[in-house]
């Protein structure tokens, strides 16, 4: 797999848990750095895309009745009223 450079800037408090984590996991600082920033990157994009999603939704006038969102309410245990 192709890989590319990134440089961040952390704050000392951060780097030095990142030195710690490092440490008591066998792994560099360059993986669990990359690992984070993976995670954090595929959380965010899945969120932008269904927004979109969302979004494309309401414009094209898909949205649920009053009745369904009462009933998907209730499953939560909130009080749609």
């Amino acid at each position: 797999m192709k890989t590319a450079t990134v440089s961040a800037r952390v704050t000392l408090d951060v780097d030095d848990k990142l030195t710690r984590l490092s440490e008591s996991t066998h792994r560099s600082k360059s993986y669990l750095a990359a690992q984070a920033i993976k995670a954090f990157v595929s959380d965010q994009y899945w969120q932008i895309e269904a927004i979109k999603e969302g979004i494309k939704e309401a414009d094209e006038g898909k949205f649920v009745t009053e009745k369904q969102m009462k009933k998907s309410l209730k499953k939560w245990g909130i009080d749609g009223n």
